[in-house]
């Protein structure tokens, strides 16, 4: 039900009669809402009916123009001093409406802009409706659901016997499988979550039973003592060491480094940032471009973007639609320059060093150019460096925050990728420098309202294209492979989970550009049944050949084999079916039916036409 209409007519009732006011506003209903189909304007003309029906007189007490301000000043606690700080001094103040009150003294220290990281943790507003409840006894220990959902706020817990025994009572709890003497649960901030109901989507569950079941949010506010409690245990480096973190289960024990972000209930976009931070989080530099990614990635004065135990995090910044890339290649240049002297000193000092230090300063050169081990290899260093005294130590330590290797990314959507910033992406893959650029495809400009971008397939209504988009969609892969030394992906989540996860470590893994497009459904696409089917979408999607998944690594043409793997199989269902679950397309057969039955047919072809191309691709090397 759209309550901005209700807001409307409550101001529309004021100036002129109710019958008027209700006739305009259920006029402008349908004329906005018509070519969504029947039941969308009735929902709306529903609403203005309930609004009408609302209308009653409350009288306000005469003592109320005096009423003292007597409620409890909030104030959050914590062990970071100055994310508490900002909490307390700027983040309450300015949520309440009240940060035009605030003195300039308030932001003494952050005159750089800088913000703390990990503030959007205190932002309890317990907005769902419904939570996902856990059923240990349907529970398979797959992690499907931490893995998908777009706020993590769902989270594996592993707890020894003795932390089991300590846990609320209200926390439930199995024995964990390949684990002898450790229990599993699966815990949920309940009074973060949005309530969008992916999660239980994707449960596999036991024999049609679901492990995760949604139910209402006020039966279900003590499960956040569970959260609570995961969160002070941490992350186990016994679990990472039987479950890796390279694969689906394994990654979901890693602690995400975005968290309760302000994006849409079943965002597509934010798990796929998610999965990132759990993998690189600890040693990321993100380059973000103004966008979505932007506003649930950076929205002050809260940060969804957080640290570790140990204090690290990812370095965030969001730079325009049109220099966005330039802005993340200037990040990467600005740190290597910085990290290549480092390198050099600790070269120098291992011609001379003896014993414990040169085996440090060795072990460090040896893996230079593998982030997770030589940030294993620079703690060492840096451990021998402080025990030895020497000067050449005490000059690399001015600067040891530049001696691990760096993750440099670059995000953003469709619309800076493939048009406003293109210039600038394409001219950072070409400079064969390690970035990793990540695009979240929403094909569409989803931010601004859903304007038609090169992302939008042929027949997809969006703004600027409201007769259906005629030419087929930019081919930002192919450009991408064109170069032969980029790496370059497509990947869809919701369609194979382990697909993704490969592609994210091996772009990051790989000592040059990499490219990654990722299929994320939006709002804007209008599925039927909403976000929380945004997995089944994109899985979907591939079935349906509307979207392919392929991974393009270079490194495989010089051990003599193809470079190119394609991912998808032959579709499997059909293509018209699935654009049918999807008002950006079925509102076309509304308006328009005979140039949507030739546009459709159009872009089924194009599909059809990639698909060969990409089977040829796979078949190179044969």
């Amino acid at each position: 039900i759209n309550t901005v209409l209700q807001s409307a007519f409550f101001k529309l009732a004021n100036i002129i009669p109710i019958d008027d006011a209700i006739k305009y506003m259920k006029d402008a209903a349908t004329a906005s809402y018509g070519r969504k189909g029947e039941k969308i304007v009735k929902m709306n003309h529903d609403a203005i009916d309930m609004g009408a029906k609302a209308i009653v007189e409350v009288k306000v007490p005469e003592e109320w123009k005096n009423a003292p301000d007597d409620a409890p000043a909030a104030a959050v606690t914590g062990s970071r001093k100055d994310l508490v700080d900002f909490v307390n001094n700027i983040e309450i103040p300015v949520n309440a409406h009240r940060g035009e009150k605030l003195p300039v003294s308030a932001f003494k220290g952050a005159e750089d802009g800088t913000f703390p990281l990990g503030s959007s943790a205190y932002e309890k507003r317990g907005i769902a409706v419904d939570v996902p409840v856990w059923q240990p006894e349907n529970c398979i220990q797959c992690n499907f659901c931490s893995y998908v959902c777009p706020h993590a706020v769902i989270r594996p817990m592993v707890m020894t016997e003795e932390e089991a025994a300590k846990a609320p009572a209200s926390q439930k709890f199995v024995d964990m499988t390949g684990m002898p003497g450790y229990k599993f649960a699966i815990t949920v901030s309940v009074l973060d979550c949005t309530g969008c109901g992916s999660c239980a989507n994707v449960c596999p569950g036991k024999k049609g039973a679901k492990a995760l079941v949604m139910d209402a949010l006020d039966n279900n506010r003590d499960k956040q003592e569970g959260f609570n409690y995961n969160m002070e245990l941490g992350v186990k480096p016994e679990v990472l060491e039987k479950f890796k973190e390279t694969t689906v289960k394994g990654s979901q024990f890693k602690q995400p480094l975005l968290e309760f972000s302000g994006a849409c209930g079943g965002c597509g976009e934010t798990p796929y940032a998610k999965l990132a931070t759990q993998l690189f989080g600890d040693r990321m530099y993100i380059a973000n471009a103004t966008g979505c990614s932007s506003i649930w990635g950076g929205s002050a004065p809260s940060t969804p973007y957080t640290v570790n135990k140990k204090g690290f995090g990812p370095a965030w910044a969001n730079s325009l639609f049109e220099d966005n890339a330039e802005y993340g290649y200037g990040m990467y240049l600005a740190q290597a320059t910085l990290r290549n002297q480092q390198i050099a000193k600790v070269l120098e000092l291992s011609k001379n060093a003896e014993g414990a230090a040169k085996e440090a300063c060795e072990a460090y050169l040896a893996t230079v150019n593998d982030g997770k081990e030589n940030a294993v290899a620079t703690e060492k260093l840096i451990a021998e460096l402080e025990a030895c005294g020497c000067e050449a130590g005490k000059e690399i330590l001015k600067n040891k925050e530049f001696l691990a290797k760096k993750s440099n990314w670059i995000f953003g959507g469709d619309g800076w990728a493939f048009d406003i910033g293109f210039g600038g992406l394409d001219h950072v893959i070409a400079s064969g420098e390690d970035v990793n650029i990540l695009v979240f495809n929403t094909e569409v400009y989803s931010n601004t309202g859903g304007q038609s971008s090169k992302a939008t397939p042929t027949g997809a209504v969006a703004q600027f294209a409201a007769a259906g988009k005629e030419v087929k969609q930019k081919d930002l892969a192919a450009i991408a492979m064109s170069y032969g030394y980029v790496y370059v992906a497509q990947v869809a989540m919701g369609a194979d989970y382990n697909q993704c996860i490969k592609a994210f470590n091996e772009a990051e893994s790989y000592h040059g550009p990499s490219l990654i497009i990722a299929y994320a459904p939006c709002i804007n696409h209008g599925i039927k049944g909403g976000l929380v089917n945004a997995q089944t979408e994109i899985k979907n999607a591939v079935a349906a050949g509307y979207w392919h998944m392929f991974r393009f690594d270079p490194r495989l043409k010089e051990e003599g084999k193809n470079p190119f793997q394609l991912d998808s199989k032959a579709p499997s269902a059909s293509y018209a079916d699935f654009i049918k679950n999807e008002v950006r397309y079925t509102s076309l057969t509304r308006s328009f039916p005979e140039r949507a039955e030739v546009l459709f047919d159009k872009a089924e072809k194009v599909a059809a036409d990639k698909w060969e191309h990409l089977q040829k691709l796979a078949k190179l090397y044969e």
